[in-house]
């Protein structure tokens, strides 16, 4: 009976350590959830990035179409002005 008892314990320790290793362990569920959480945050970061450089590509073929572009940005950034014209600044 002795044997038995204590085979049974050895089997459940066997049996802990295993579920351990499944559910905390190096590749297991609890990482393998945490790796599709990066995954998903990467992802949602990388179409965030995709946006801004379609934005920031169409901005450039703007600005290899024509002065007037750089002309407009020269105005509203930098507040530049033509000679001969009279800069108004008005405050609401």
């Amino acid at each position: 009976m002795q044997k038995a008892h204590l085979l049974f314990v050895v089997l459940l320790l066997v049996l802990g350590g295993l579920q351990y290793r499944l559910w905390e362990g190096d590749g297991g569920l609890t990482h393998n959830a945490e790796l599709r959480q990066q995954i998903a945050d990467q992802k949602r970061e990388n179409e965030a990035l995709l946006e801004r450089n379609r934005i920031l590509d169409a901005e450039v073929a703007e600005l290899k179409r024509g002065m007037e572009t750089v002309e407009e940005r020269a105005r509203h950034e930098l507040g530049m002005v033509k000679d001969g014209e009279t800069l108004y600044l008005l405050s609401k």
